[in-house]
């Protein structure tokens, strides 16, 4: 805006300049060939003065002189076709002041200021002052010059007090810029600094109550969030006591297993729920996705379903939490238990990934997909073909492009669905 608010003003005044300074300019030059021709009379004239009472000698004298004085070659034509002063041809124009009129005469070199002398015996002599393209214009480029000169500082200027004008107006929208990025990568205490115009700090205030709306709406969100997941404590602890008063040990530490994982996943709940910034995470990807499919290899067990596991030793650092990564990896293998019959195989593969992180590929042996993929419907929140709630593809999906990664969807060479996870690492060192 610095840049166009210049431009436009330097158009401005150079529009305004143009329209005053040329016509100023023509007056400039015409005012100096008419004191040019009016000198030029006035010596014309002072030496007509000599004509009737000084002979030749006397006149080329005075002549010279006066011609010498002001730069101007003046020559007297007597009317017996003698001359006086500096040499010059007989013109038309002199001919026609030797009828007793005196003119002003344009020729190619210059300009004639003739005066008639009448009077003078024989008849009447003229007196001749020459002007030269030089005499009629003296001093005329220095003017000249002296205005191009005001013109270029007045631009100057003026492109200088727009900057300083679009500065001021600038800056503060700048800085509604960078609060407004803030608060879009989740720094809600971002707030502006009042400034500029009134309409820009109004704009501001807008800007900051906004933000505490929202924050506030957040922290509302986020408490009852925590206390719907801190309700649930209650069930969880009546479910452990069921569990452990199974008498069957087995299926009460298979159980027991499950209580742990419900349990950790509200605790992981309330934890997020009431974290006010979400800074970057990062964790361990192979050990995290080794850890989950060693809990969910238990069930793939009892439903006799063939595992192929391929995890690196590690460490395999990516931009995602450990909790987070974790209800992803357990959406995606909920995902196979749920929708695929048992004894359906499934694979789990990761490996570093081409300039950093981590690729998460879980294929499964089952139907695939029941709808398109291409329209992108599958990973639409709260949208499933298979009658659940939808959510264990969006979970993974905002999980990687929380890390700054994706998520693709496609078929498994088996026949059965391929879901591959992109995680990218972190863009900063971890402490």
């Amino acid at each position: 805006m610095r840049r166009w608010l210049a431009l436009l003003v330097a158009a401005t005044t150079s529009l305004v300049l143009i329209a005053l300074l040329v016509p100023l300019a023509l007056l400039v030059r015409a005012l100096a060939e008419s004191s040019a021709v009016t000198q030029a009379t006035a010596e014309a004239q002072s030496v007509a003065a000599a004509v009737g009472t000084a002979d030749l000698a006397g006149l080329t004298l005075t002549a010279e002189r006066t011609s010498a004085a002001s730069g101007h070659a003046i020559t007297v034509f007597l009317p017996d076709g003698r001359l006086a002063g500096a040499p010059a041809p007989r013109s038309a124009a002199a001919e026609l002041a030797a009828r007793g009129q005196s003119l002003t005469a344009e020729t190619p070199a210059g300009l004639e200021v003739l005066v008639a002398v009448q009077g003078v015996p024989g008849g009447t002599a003229v007196v001749r002052a020459f002007l030269g393209e030089d005499d009629l214009h003296r001093g005329v480029r220095e003017v000249w010059l002296g205005m191009l000169l005001l013109g270029l500082a007045l631009i100057g200027v003026g492109i200088l007090v727009a900057d300083r004008l679009a500065l001021a107006l600038t800056r503060p929208m700048s800085g509604l810029a960078r609060v407004s990025h803030r608060l879009a990568a989740g720094d809600l205490t971002a707030r502006t600094t009042p400034g500029g115009p009134a309409e820009v700090r109004a704009v501001g205030l807008a800007l900051d109550h906004l933000a505490g709306r929202i924050s506030d709406l957040l922290a509302e969100e986020r408490e009852t969030a925590a206390d719907i997941s801190h309700r649930l404590r209650t069930p969880l602890t009546g479910l452990r006591l069921e569990v452990e008063s199974l008498a069957d040990p087995e299926e009460a530490t298979r159980l027991g297993f499950r209580v742990d994982a419900l349990e950790r996943a509200v605790t992981s709940v309330i934890t997020d729920v009431r974290r006010r910034s979400r800074e970057q995470a990062s964790c361990d990807a192979a050990q995290v996705v080794a850890e989950r499919v060693r809990f969910w290899s238990v069930l793939a067990e009892d439903q006799g379903r063939t595992t192929e596991v391929d995890v690196p030793p590690g460490p395999l650092t990516v931009a995602v939490s450990a909790a987070e990564l974790s209800a992803c990896v357990d959406a995606l293998l909920g995902n196979v238990f749920a929708h695929t019959p048992e004894g359906a195989a499934f694979s789990v593969r990761l490996a570093p990934a081409e300039g950093g992180g981590a690729r998460l590929e879980i294929a499964d042996s089952g139907p695939g997909f029941r709808l398109a993929v291409e329209d992108g419907h599958l990973l639409e929140r709260g949208r499933s073909g298979a009658g659940s709630t939808g959510l264990g593809l969006d979970i993974a999906r905002r999980t990687a492009e929380a890390s700054g990664g994706s998520l693709s969807l496609g078929p498994a060479p088996t026949g059965g669905a391929r879901i591959t996870l992109h995680l990218a690492a972190p863009t900063s060192p971890v402490t």
